[in-house]
């Protein structure tokens, strides 16, 4: 589990942060003295650290300089400023990444997640899949191929397909396929993936596969093998 220290004063904007980064198995602590930020780090030893530029006795530019005189931890910076000038300077100040309030949670989501990927090689580990039913899956050009022919998938379409592929034969369900896109950086709703899946079958349907992933009414999806 990563540990994040969240520095913001705004009590209802840290407990809403708070809500949806544990939602993700993540770790959120706040500050409890705003005059020792630096030693409740130091305590508290987090993987991502993300503070607001506007604090009380010290803004976020103080503690990002202290903190970087000690750790080269990552820093997400906060802002509700409309100042070019906030970003360059957190940039300067080794900041990693920068986000404006108000913000859609779904973008701080995506930001904390490349972070975590870029520096600490997090990902979903799914298993590199090279055959299925008879076709060569080829991941990093999104194709399969078949005695049929060969079709080209988007990103999420071939994730989906590798998901459901490391587990054939077996429900994978909507919502373990939703977490696995979200921890490689593709976010959808319930809805998009419904429509992912039905393009995925479409398309599969032009090599002879589409009937091989099933759907499983109020339960998920299963790639089915392919038997001799």
């Amino acid at each position: 589990m990563f540990k994040v220290l969240l520095i913001e004063d705004d009590f209802s904007l840290f407990s809403e942060i708070e809500t949806r980064l544990t939602q993700w198995s993540l770790e959120v602590e706040g500050i409890k003295d705003f005059g020792s930020v630096l030693t409740e780090f130091t305590a508290y030893q987090p993987d991502l650290v993300i503070i607001d530029i506007q604090l009380p006795k010290y803004d976020g530019f103080h503690w990002c300089r202290l903190i970087r005189s000690h750790s080269n931890v990552p820093i997400l910076f906060l802002s509700s400023r409309d100042h070019p000038t906030d970003m360059v300077m957190s940039m300067q100040l080794g900041g990693d990444d920068f986000i404006q309030k108000p913000f859609h949670f779904d973008v701080l989501i995506a930001k904390i997640q490349a972070i975590l990927r870029r520096v600490y090689n997090y990902n979903s580990s799914i298993t590199e899949v090279k055959s299925w039913c008879g076709a060569v899956v080829k991941n990093e050009k999104n194709l399969v191929t078949n005695q049929h022919g060969t079709i080209e998938l988007t990103k999420n379409e071939m994730f989906i397909l590798k998901c459901l592929i490391n587990k054939k034969n077996t429900i994978v369900t909507r919502e373990e396929l939703i977490k696995n896109l979200w921890n490689d950086e593709r976010f959808v709703s319930d809805n998009t993936l419904t429509v992912n899946v039905n393009r995925l079958r479409k398309k599969l349907d032009d090599i002879q596969l589409g009937r091989f992933i099933e759907t499983k009414v109020g339960q998920g999806y299963i790639a089915v093998e392919e038997v001799e």
